[in-house]
């Protein structure tokens, strides 16, 4: 009931658009087929109005952590993960390169395991936001290419080789070493 668009178009555009930020729609409507339809559009929960606050934090914190286990950390089989001279420790978060270990940054050092852990895949800055920094981050996208670019600098000076893609407009690709 948002002015101009309901809150389900608002859904379909950001689906439609690639952007899978988790959603709870949190609605007056409260009928089955209306949850019904709200799930089937992308919404990751749906709470009809009235609720309580602890609740919806649960319900929130339960969408949150489902987000974690489908992208955050390389699973438990992947625990180091290998490309070229590249190697990082998930487990003791330790990076090397032809055995010479790297100083990485928090942020840098789980930059670079998220996408390692996703080879190919592009990620847009909002999403690198979302899921490096959280999604109460206040700064600016800039900061996710600050941190590519240094991390293209350790990484380029010991083999060459450049493991990230620029999607221009868009975003990054983690390039493996072929």
């Amino acid at each position: 009931m948002l002015p101009g668009m309901s809150g389900l178009e608002v859904l379909r555009v950001l689906r439609r658009e690639g952007i899978d930020t988790p959603v709870i729609i949190l609605s007056a409507k409260g009928d089955e087929v209306d949850r019904v339809v709200g799930l089937k559009v992308g919404a990751d929960d749906y709470v009809p109005k009235p609720f309580s606050r602890p609740e919806l934090l649960a319900r929130v914190e339960a969408v949150l952590r489902r987000e974690a286990r489908m992208v955050g950390e390389p699973s438990e089989d992947r625990e180091v993960i290998r490309t070229g001279s590249l190697e990082i420790d998930v487990a003791r978060r330790e990076v090397s390169m032809s055995g010479t270990a790297l100083s990485l940054t928090t942020r840098e050092f789980d930059l670079l395991t998220f996408l390692a852990a996703h080879p190919g895949q592009i990620f847009t800055r909002h999403q690198l936001l979302s899921r490096i920094w959280g999604f109460d981050y206040d700064g600016t996208d800039r900061t996710v290419d600050v941190h590519v670019s240094w991390l293209r600098t350790k990484l380029r000076t010991i083999d060459g080789h450049d493991y990230f893609r620029t999607v221009r407009g868009v975003g990054y690709a983690f390039r493996p070493h072929p």
